[in-house]
């Protein structure tokens, strides 16, 4: 199954195309107009123009750089999505200029809240204005600002436009019982999570052997985009790169503090499981890399996708019928983009199409249950967004440490209607399987945590090599593992292996992940706790989330993210899991 673009524009010849970035240029210089003229004589009505206004241009350039974006992910040599991909880079960089126009307008404003209590819009976007303010105090000096942001499309963004294209295009030699076969780096990543231990360990040898050839480029995009954050961080006068990223995350360093000692206490849980994994599969001490995906018990392969679909409508709509409903919608309307091909984008992702009411899904499907839990995934951010879509477009962008909730609240929702049901060899398949993705959302999701930090710091000193990288990648995961793992049979190139790390207005784009995974594992037993009128308590956490910050939106659930007791009583989830592996692992060996 590939998705349907055609929902957005025919192709990139549509007159619907050129109209709407046409009306994007119109609408993008009536607020260059509108913001240049303001003064504060008339604060209501200034901020009421400007949020219709914005509320337009938004929609239009949505619409547009969804279909540019998704025509690339698939196809990442697709000349005129390329060609369209600069023009709408420019286009970004403008509607970037006017945010920081309205922001400086904003934060010259005496009293806010005053003047938001005038107007039902203004109060309808009342955390946006207050966003606004305190953006105010980070924005670029008005008249380097231009420069700035124009530099920055020959540079962070020229930097990951290649890092993608290089991940994209390059194959690699796969070679197992005297055979060769060229494969893509997505491809033959997907061959870690197969049952023949020789086709792990064969895929793994052509992954590390395969980005030798790119890692020196690969090193100078992401040198590149580090040094330009620093650059940046310097010039909006915030303290660190992190604490750009905690206000993008809506949370405060007390509470990511407090997830990080939580899970720093844990880590003897994840590595007991490791080594037990590691037995079970005939290593001494601790986990080879290429094994850390191999699957345990009954055999998750075999699921087409239409078998996919009856599973996820199932097991998913039993807790909401609303879910389930969209589930079928996604694949009845096609907007999935279901299997791996040459110039498509490893992984998956979830994307927005607000202007349509709808989101675009990309996967690389296999079969396997790991598959399938990964199409759960992406349609819970599909089913988030559809709550989004209650709310004005200015107030639908989720911030990371939430935009991760319903994606695993359904993975969860997911393993446990199927272990209600499994045999033991099916139980141990499924609770590898969440222990699997619960040790790379937490333990590695900390190692990367541990390497950027290092990078960031290392960076204030000079360019950084591809042997720089590895050494601090390495660092990190013995860090982060311990014993856990095989100290000789790691990942080095982890970070050209993950694109997270290029996103050069997104830096630590990795706690988000644990912090998902845990505040969905918690909310999940809050409302287990009191089923009636769970799913709909849900969707109005799910629409809130674009509408306070983090600790409000989970103090509505009763739950305090600032508290340590929080984050352990989510990791305990995940130990009685542990216990239970061991259990299974115990009557297999009898």
């Amino acid at each position: 199954m590939n998705w349907d673009l055609t929902k957005l524009y025919l192709d990139f010849d549509d007159p619907a195309l050129e109209a709407d970035f046409a009306e994007a240029d119109r609408l993008s210089g009536e607020l260059e107009a509108l913001l240049a003229r303001a003064d504060h004589a008339d604060e209501r009505g200034v901020l009421t123009s400007v949020i219709r206004l914005e509320t337009q241009l938004a929609a239009k350039l949505n619409r547009a750089g969804q279909y540019v974006f998704l025509t690339l992910a698939a196809d990442a040599d697709n000349e005129p999505a390329q060609s369209w991909y600069d023009r709408l880079r420019r286009a970004a960089v403008r509607a970037e200029q006017i945010l920081s126009a309205w922001a400086r307008y904003v934060g010259g404003i005496d009293d806010l809240p005053s003047v938001i209590a005038t107007d039902a819009l203004l109060i309808e976007h009342d955390y946006l204005l207050h966003q606004l303010e305190e953006r105010a105090r980070h924005t670029l000096p008005e008249a380097i600002e231009p420069a700035v942001l124009q530099m920055q499309l020959t540079g962070g963004h020229a930097w990951e436009k290649l890092r993608d294209m290089l991940d994209a295009g390059h194959t690699v030699e796969y070679r197992l019982g005297g055979e060769t076969q060229t494969l893509t780096l997505s491809e033959v990543r997907l061959k870690a999570y197969a049952r023949e231990a020789e086709v792990r360990k064969a895929a793994y040898e052509a992954e590390m052997a395969g980005y030798k050839a790119i890692e020196t480029p690969m090193a100078a995009c992401l040198s590149a985009i580090k040094g330009e954050a620093l650059t940046l961080m310097d010039m909006k006068h915030y303290a660190s790169v992190l604490d750009e990223t905690l206000e993008q995350a809506h949370i405060s360093r007390k509470a990511l503090d407090a997830m990080l000692g939580a899970i720093e206490e844990a880590l003897p849980m994840f590595r007991r499981y490791l080594r037990a994994k590691a037995r079970h599969l005939g290593h001494a001490g601790g986990l080879p890399f290429y094994d850390l995906f191999a699957p345990l018990g009954a055999a998750g392969e075999g699921y087409t996708l239409d078998e996919a679909r009856a599973l996820l409508t199932e097991a998913l709509g039993a807790f909401s019928p609303r879910l389930g409903a969209l589930i079928e919608r996604a694949f009845e309307e096609r907007w999935i983009d279901a299997y791996p091909r040459a110039g498509k984008q490893g992984g998956a992702f979830c994307s927005d199409a607000y202007a349509l009411g709808i989101s675009y899904v990309l996967t690389n499907f296999d079969g396997s249950m790991n598959a399938v839990s990964t199409l759960a995934h992406e349609l819970g951010h599909a089913y988030h967004n559809q709550q989004l879509y209650k709310n004005s477009i200015l107030n639908s962008d989720a911030p990371m440490t939430l935009a991760e909730t319903a994606s695993i609240f359904n993975e969860t929702l997911l393993t446990e209607r199927l272990l209600a049901r499994a045999t033991p060899p099916e139980r141990l398949m499924l609770i590898d399987q969440e222990l699997t993705e619960a040790t790379q959302t937490v333990v590695d999701i900390l190692s990367r945590y541990y390497f950027e930090t290092d990078v960031i710091e290392a960076r204030k000193q000079r360019s950084l090599t591809s042997k720089d990288f590895q050494r601090m990648m390495l660092d990190a995961q013995r860090r982060a593992y311990s014993d856990g793992l095989d100290d000789k049979v790691m990942h080095p190139y982890m970070w050209a292996c993950k694109g997270h790390y290029y996103g050069p207005g997104l830096h630590f784009y990795n706690f988000p992940y644990a912090f998902g995974l845990l505040f969905g594992k918690g909310l999940y037993r809050v409302l287990s706790a009191e089923p009636n009128g769970a799913a709909e308590r849900y969707e109005e956490l799910l629409r809130r989330t674009t509408l306070s910050d983090a600790a409000d939106v989970a103090r509505g659930m009763g739950i305090d993210i600032e508290d340590r007791a929080f984050w352990r009583g989510a990791l305990g989830l995940i130990g009685e899991s542990v216990g239970r592996f061991e259990a299974l692992l115990g009557d297999y060996a009898k």
